[in-house]
């Protein structure tokens, strides 16, 4: 079995008008749930092989919030994950190393939570657990989504993830002080 985690950029700032979208950088909030989102992680012992992760300043930083990894993956931040479409993100996935047991996506909305629903299929949705039409609903900043993948990734299709979590910032304790 492999593993997926997507990961969706948390909070970013909306202070400076004069940013393009791609230089906005995390707010105060963003960065607290990161941090949270990093122990949560841990204590769930999910370490990637692999991060994909967007060239956005806001994804960038994300990862950097929710690292160090204890396995130090391989990380490869692209242009293409930057406001990218499910199909071009599954595209990317299906173009992963073999090896790679576990792979870490971060990028945008709506793709994301697109791309997410692909994978769980709608079988999956109707049939799944309640944290997929959780899922449905909204994929908020900071969200982490953990699938369990059967196939090799180069035949990565719809309805080929079980979904394992759907976790959010509110879900945490930290994020409740």
């Amino acid at each position: 079995m492999r593993q997926l985690l997507l990961l969706r950029h948390a909070k970013s700032s909306w202070d400076d008008p004069s940013l393009p979208d791609h230089a906005r950088p995390l707010n105060a909030r963003g960065r607290r749930a990161a941090q949270a989102m990093a122990g949560a992680m841990r204590d769930l012992g999910l370490s990637p092989d692999v991060v994909l992760v967007s060239s956005a300043r806001r994804t960038l930083q994300t990862l950097e919030a929710i690292s160090p990894f204890p396995d130090s993956p391989l990380v490869e931040p692209m242009d293409d994950i930057y406001l990218a479409p499910w199909p071009r993100l599954l595209d990317i996935l299906r173009r992963a190393p073999e090896t790679a047991r576990s792979i870490m996506l971060i990028g945008h909305n709506p793709g994301l939570q697109d791309l997410a629903l692909a994978l769980v299929g709608a079988a999956g949705m109707a049939s799944g657990p309640a944290s997929a039409r959780r899922m449905a609903d909204g994929f908020p900043t900071c969200a982490l989504a953990e699938f369990s993948i059967a196939t090799p990734w180069h035949d990565l299709g719809d309805g080929g993830g079980r979904l394992v979590r759907f976790l959010v910032p509110a879900d945490l304790p930290e994020m409740a002080l």
